[in-house]
C-alpha cells in the first residue's frame, strides 16, 4: 500500500468510515484524483481491507505525517448535504455513538456498498409520431398502437400485457416511441368538509409555514388528523416545496400512500420492504426535488430534499420510531431537529400522544391543537368491563363476550378481537411435575405454536419440536397454558363456526400483500370477526366494527417496567378507536382479573388526557422521564463476567447523576449472553451527557458488546 509523506499541508482531507471508533482519519488525495468536497463518498483504504468513507473535512490542521492514499473518488458532487451532514454531527455528539457508523445509517444501502449515485432513466414511455406504419413488423405495430392507447406506461405493465423488450428497443431505435415521467395522476378524491376543530389545526399550521413551529395534535380516533395533515400539506406543495411524512410501520404505508395519491402527484414511498435500487433512486429523487410528498418509515427520516416545506409525524408515541440496537435514534426526535435546522413547521400527530410530547406541550415548548370529536356523526364507543375473576372461558372468550359478539354480529357488525401475544399458548407446562418448556439459549418461555406444531422463542427465533412427553418426570401430562391468537382463532372458530375468522399478526401477514388481501376480505362489510395484535390497533379503518373486544389488559399495568403502563394504555385507546368510525355506534369491552385497577379505572373514567395526566404525575414524584433524562449502559457477553466488569468500571468513572445498578437486565440472558445494564438518571440533560462524555472506555475483548442507549424506550 502506497503511503504519502506530507512536507505541507496540501490535499489531506479527513474521512468517517463505517467502523465502531469515534476517530476520524487523514488520507492524501492523489494528484490523479479530483479533490473531493465534504459529504463525498470516497473508497480509501482501512486496516487490512478497504471500505467507503465519507469526506467530512477538507481543511486539516497538523494532519499526520505518514499517509494512506485515497483510492477513488465516488462522486462528481457531495451525496450528503450539509444539513445532513450536521445532524450526523449532532447525532454524534448526542447519542455518544460514531460519526462513521451514523453516516453509514443515514446513507442508503446501495450507496453505502459505492454504488452509482444517479438517477436512472424515466422507465414510462410514450409515442412520439402520429403512426407506425411497417405493417411487416407486427410486433412493433401491436406496441405502438397499445401504447397510443395507454399514454405513458412502465416498462413492467407492457412487458406483463405480451409485449418484448425487442419491440421496445426496436421502437425506440425508430424514433416511434420515447421513454418519459409517468402521467399525474389528477386529484380523484373530493375533499370532506373539514370541522371546526380541523378548520382552527389547519390555520394554525398554515400560519406557521417557512418558519419552525412544532405543534403537536392530538385527535381523538377517527377525528380526522390525516384531513388536517393533507390540508396543511396542500399550500406546501403549491409553492414547489416538499414535505415528509413518517408513518410507524410498513403496514401504514400502502394505505397511506393511497389517500395522499388522490390528493397529490409525484407521492413517493420508502420503507425496508423496498429493494435497494429502488430506495436508493428515491433518495436521489426527493435530494433532486422530483418527489413532493415523501411517505416512509423509521429511517425515511435520513432523506435529503431540495426544499422540504414541513415534516409530519404520525402516531408519534409508536415505539417503531425508536431503533432498537446500534445506532438507538428516535425519528420523532430527529424529525423535530431536521424541521429545525430547515426553519419550517413539524406536526407530532397521535390520538394517544407520548408523556414526552404532552409535557413539552404543557411546558409551551409546543402548540397544542386538539380535535376532540370525531368527523362526521360518529360517536367515541362506549366502554365495559367483565370482571373474570370466577368466570369460565373457551379458549379466552368468556360467556358474557360471547353473548355479546353474537349479538353484534347478529345486527350485521364486524368484530375486532385484540389479544397481543402471538401463537397457541405462551407456556407448555407439565401438569404432573410442573416442568415448564423453557429456550435452550435464553432466560424465556417458548412459545406452542400449531399448524405446523414447534415451539418458538420470540427472543432469539429458535424452533424446537414439541415433546411428546414431559422432559422432567416422562409423564404424559403436558399442557398449553395461556392464550395466544392462535389458539383464540381456533376457539373463535368453533364458536362462530357461521361467520368468516381472520387472524392478523406477524405469522399470517408478512408481506403487504397479505395484510392487504385481509383488509380486503374485511372491507367487504360482511360480518366477520377479526383477532389479531398490535397489528390491528395503528390507524386502519374500519367502518363496518361495531364491537372491540380486549382479551387480558392486565399484563401491561402490572409490569415492572415504568412505561409499561403508558404503552398499554395507549395501545387500548388505539385499538378501541376502531370501533364505531361511520354511523354505527361503538363498543369495547375488555376483559379483566383486575377490575378495580386504578389504571384501568382511570382510562376507562377520565379518558387518556385524565390518564396521561395521572402517569406525569408519578413519573415526577418518582425522577423518571420526561423530567429527568434517562440513560442505559448496557453489556453482554456469553459468561457475563467481563460485562459487569465493564459497567462496573464505567460506574467507578460516573459522577453528578444518579446510578442504578450494574443488575442483570430483566431478560437476562438472549442468545447465550448474558446482559447487564446500568441506569443513569439527571434533572438536565446537560448534566447527563456531560457525565458521559468524560467517560474513558477500556478496551474490551471482541466477545463483548456494549452500547449507550440515550432516551431508552424499554429497559428490556
Amino acid at each position: 500500500m502506497r503511503q504519502w509523506r506530507m512536507p505541507v499541508p496540501s490535499r489531506v482531507i479527513q474521512v468517517a468510515v463505517p467502523r465502531p471508533l469515534h476517530a476520524v482519519y487523514d488520507y492524501h488525495v492523489p494528484e490523479t484524483l479530483p479533490m473531493p468536497g465534504i459529504g463525498t463518498r470516497v473508497k480509501v483504504p482501512f486496516a487490512r481491507s478497504t471500505t467507503v468513507g465519507i469526506c467530512v473535512s477538507d481543511v486539516v490542521e497538523n494532519p499526520h505525517k505518514t499517509l494512506k492514499d485515497v483510492e477513488s473518488v465516488l462522486d462528481t458532487a457531495p451525496i450528503v448535504p450539509a444539513e445532513l451532514m450536521e445532524l450526523a454531527h449532532w447525532m454524534s455528539n448526542y447519542y455518544h455513538y460514531p460519526l462513521g457508523e451514523i453516516l453509514a445509517t443515514v446513507l442508503p444501502a446501495a450507496a453505502r456498498r459505492g454504488a452509482t449515485c444517479s438517477i436512472n432513466p424515466p422507465d414510462h414511455w410514450r409515442v412520439c409520431t402520429e403512426a407506425f406504419e411497417n405493417t411487416r413488423a407486427r410486433a412493433q405495430a401491436a406496441l405502438f398502437d397499445d401504447l397510443r392507447e395507454r399514454g405513458p406506461t412502465a416498462t413492467a405493465d407492457l412487458l406483463a400485457a405480451g409485449h418484448s423488450r425487442a419491440s421496445l428497443n426496436n421502437l425506440s431505435k425508430g424514433d416511434y416511441i420515447e421513454r418519459c415521467e409517468p402521467a399525474d395522476t389528477p386529484a380523484s378524491e373530493t375533499p370532506p368538509t373539514p370541522t371546526e376543530a380541523q378548520e382552527t389545526a389547519i390555520r394554525e399550521i398554515s400560519a406557521a409555514l417557512q418558519s419552525f413551529a412544532p405543534f403537536l395534535l392530538e385527535g381523538v380516533t377517527g377525528s380526522g388528523k390525516t384531513e388536517v395533515y393533507l390540508r396543511s400539506i396542500a399550500p406546501v406543495v403549491e409553492q414547489r416545496q416538499q414535505v415528509l411524512v413518517l408513518v410507524p410501520e410498513i403496514a401504514l404505508t400502502p394505505q397511506t400512500l393511497s389517500r395522499f395519491q388522490r390528493r397529490f402527484a409525484n407521492v413517493g414511498m420508502l420503507h425496508s420492504n423496498l429493494g435497494d435500487s429502488a430506495r436508493l433512486q428515491t433518495w436521489l429523487k426527493c435530494a433532486r426535488g422530483d418527489i413532493s410528498v415523501l411517505i416512509g418509515t423509521r429511517s425515511a427520516v435520513f432523506t435529503p430534499f431540495k426544499a422540504l416545506g414541513l415534516v409530519i409525524v404520525d402516531e408519534e408515541h409508536d415505539s417503531s420510531y425508536k431503533q432498537g440496537d446500534g445506532l438507538r435514534y428516535s425519528a420523532r426526535d430527529l424529525a423535530i431537529k431536521r424541521a429545525q435546522s430547515r426553519k419550517v413547521p413539524v406536526v407530532l400527530g397521535s390520538a394517544t400522544p407520548s408523556l414526552e410530547s404532552l409535557y413539552n406541550a404543557n411546558l409551551g415548548r409546543y402548540q397544542k391543537l386538539d380535535l376532540p370529536y370525531r368527523a362526521g356523526n360518529a360517536q367515541m364507543p362506549s366502554y365495559r368491563v367483565i370482571d373474570m375473576r370466577g368466570l369460565k372461558h373457551t379458549d379466552g372468550i368468556s360467556v358474557p363476550l360471547e353473548r355479546v359478539i353474537r349479538d353484534h354480529l347478529r345486527a350485521k357488525g364486524q368484530v375486532l378481537v385484540f389479544l397481543n401475544r402471538r401463537g397457541f399458548a405462551p407456556t407448555l407446562l407439565c401438569a404432573a411435575c410442573g416442568w415448564q418448556a423453557h429456550c435452550s439459549d435464553c432466560d424465556a418461555r417458548l412459545t406452542l405454536h400449531k399448524n405446523p406444531s414447534h415451539l418458538v422463542c420470540h427472543h432469539c427465533s429458535l424452533k424446537f419440536q414439541v415433546p411428546k412427553t414431559c422432559e422432567g418426570c416422562g409423564g404424559n401430562g403436558l399442557m398449553a397454558v395461556g392464550l395466544g391468537t392462535q389458539r383464540t382463532e381456533t376457539g373463535l372458530q368453533n364458536l362462530f363456526s357461521d361467520v368468516p375468522v381472520y387472524r392478523i399478526d406477524r405469522d399470517t401477514t408478512r408481506t403487504n400483500a397479505k395484510l392487504e388481501a385481509q383488509f380486503a376480505k374485511v372491507n367487504q362489510g360482511d360480518p366477520c370477526i377479526m383477532v389479531g395484535t398490535q397489528m390491528l390497533a395503528k390507524g386502519h379503518h374500519f367502518p363496518n366494527v361495531t364491537l372491540v373486544a380486549v382479551l387480558n389488559a392486565d399484563a401491561g399495568f402490572a409490569s415492572a417496567d415504568f412505561r409499561a403502563p403508558e404503552r398499554t394504555a395507549q395501545l387500548i385507546v388505539q385499538v378501541a378507536g376502531r370501533a364505531g368510525r361511520e354511523q354505527r355506534p361503538g363498543q369495547v369491552w375488555i376483559q379483566s382479573y383486575q377490575p378495580e385497577n386504578i389504571l384501568l379505572q382511570r382510562l376507562i373514567n377520565e379518558g387518556y388526557p385524565g390518564f396521561a395526566a395521572a402517569e406525569l404525575a408519578e413519573r415526577e414524584k418518582n425522577g423518571f422521564p420526561p423530567m429527568h433524562s434517562m440513560a442505559l449502559l448496557r453489556a453482554e457477553s456469553a459468561q457475563g463476567q467481563e460485562a459487569m466488569e465493564l459497567l462496573n468500571q464505567l460506574k467507578a468513572q460516573l459522577s453528578g447523576v444518579e446510578i442504578m445498578g450494574p443488575v442483570p437486565a430483566p431478560l437476562a440472558r438472549i442468545a447465550n449472553r448474558n446482559r447487564y445494564q446500568l441506569m443513569l438518571l439527571a434533572p438536565r440533560r446537560t448534566q447527563l451527557h456531560a457525565a458521559l462524555r468524560r467517560l474513558k472506555i477500556p478496551k474490551v475483548p471482541y466477545t463483548l458488546r456494549w452500547s449507550i442507549d440515550i432516551d431508552p424506550y424499554d429497559s428490556l
